[in-house]
């Protein structure tokens, strides 16, 4: 078989079945590992200068890998897409997934939310004993190798440091992540190279990601640009409310609770054009507490101070409550206790992908077979977070990703064994 021609340090070599892996994300890595494992002949190529960019900023606030909860529920987190992910999750889920990492020589440890943690909290050394396994097991990793598509007689055409080279494996791996987070490889770009071989994508779209308002006061952006807004919950008109907290942004709002419903606000704004979230203020206090609170006398005190002192509600809640609500509501106790316990706040559109956590979109499942090989293309699958699924935050995208590029390294095999 032919090997990457005028690719630099000699780095093919020559095998009776060699693999080719585009992308060195967690869905790259793991179909690696499960094709070396098994005597295959593997090449795993990366634009960047080094692999699993996007995995290690993942860990930089805390690697959470996956999460403990109840299998059911975690596996109706993929939305749509469940039904779909079921079979793959089922072959390496969450427990699965933690012996694993067991076996590189980490520890985990579930936290109080449920969430899985490696014990010292990062993904660098995770990282580094996963690679040091995939090379002692024979895989070759090849950066700064640029996927440009296929050549007119079938051939990956690839992009590195001394021009373009061709490879024509016996498989092919597509693991090219989602439209965020450009700089770290997760760039898109392979839409379009799918797209021309009539493969037909859904539109990436961001996901996990912050919403923008028609425009806040230059007071708040001036004040409160940036400020969290800490025990409050959220909530869809007609949807049972979720508890967390948000941070207040010059265009919007951002944060882990926004993320928990990021995909229906997105889903609403495309539909209508934009989304209204209802917020609650003080969600540990009733609305008619808070009523009976704001009817004591406040003589000759501000709505500002009577609010800190009855309801201890200042800084960036007092702030946002006055720049959403009507002026005429902070004269009846009755309508502001209301708007505090639902202050509607319109959302115009999410902020752009390239800011996203995580992308929606991709190719979809029904583009490929059993095996996750494109129905059009023989002899190509794809994997991780280009396929069209989504998930929110708390270790449930690695966990698919994971999966996924399982998934397709074993349908890579069976395939082969077919031929």
């Amino acid at each position: 078989m032919p090997a990457l021609r005028n690719c630099p340090a000699a780095v093919m070599t020559q095998a009776a079945t060699r693999i080719a892996i585009i992308g060195g994300g967690p869905a790259g890595l793991m179909a690696a590992e499960v094709l070396s494992q098994a005597g295959i002949a593997v090449d795993l190529l990366d634009a960047m200068p080094s692999v699993g960019r996007k995995f290690l900023l993942a860990g930089v606030g805390g690697m959470n890998i996956t999460h403990a909860e109840d299998y059911a529920t975690f596996v109706s987190r993929y939305r749509q897409r469940a039904d779909h992910l079921r079979p793959l999750l089922d072959a390496f889920n969450p427990a699965a997934l933690r012996e694993w990492i067991h076996g590189l020589g980490i520890d985990t440890f579930v936290g109080s939310s449920g969430r899985v943690f490696p014990t010292d909290m990062k993904a660098a050394p995770l990282l580094r004993a996963w690679l040091k396994r995939l090379r002692d097991s024979g895989v070759q990793i090849h950066t700064r190798q640029r996927w440009l598509g296929w050549s007119e007689d079938g051939q990956l055409r690839l992009a590195g440091p001394l021009g373009e080279t061709l490879l024509e494996p016996a498989a092919t791996l597509l693991a090219l992540g989602g439209g965020s987070w450009a700089r770290l490889g997760s760039d898109g770009a392979w839409v379009p190279l799918l797209q021309t071989r009539g493969v037909a994508i859904a539109p990436l779209q961001p996901a996990n990601c912050g919403f923008e308002v028609a425009g806040w006061s230059q007071h708040l952006v001036e004040k409160f640009a940036g400020a969290p807004l800490k025990t409050v919950s959220l909530a869809l008109p007609g949807e049972p409310p979720r508890r967390g907290e948000f941070v207040l942004t010059a265009t919007g709002i951002e944060g882990s609770l926004i993320y928990a419903l990021s995909a229906d606000i997105r889903e609403t704004i495309n539909a209508t054009g934009s989304a209204t979230v209802l917020l609650d203020l003080l969600p540990d206090r009733t609305q008619a507490q808070i009523a009976t609170a704001l009817a004591r006398p406040r003589g000759s005190q501000t709505m500002a101070k009577h609010l800190h002192r009855q309801l201890k509600l200042d800084g960036a809640k007092a702030t946002l409550l006055r720049e959403l609500a009507a002026a005429e509501t902070f004269q009846a106790p009755q309508a502001l206790a209301a708007a505090i316990k639902a202050l509607p706040v319109p959302l115009v559109r999410p902020r752009p992908l390239d800011e996203a956590i995580s992308s929606a979109g991709g190719v979809p499942f029904e583009a490929l077979d059993e095996n996750l090989m494109l129905r059009q293309l023989p002899g190509v699958f794809c994997a991780g977070e280009m396929l069209d699924w989504e998930a929110p935050t708390g270790g449930y995208l690695l966990t698919a990703c994971f999966a996924t590029g399982r998934a397709a390294a074993e349908g890579i095999l069976r395939w082969l064994e077919r031929r």
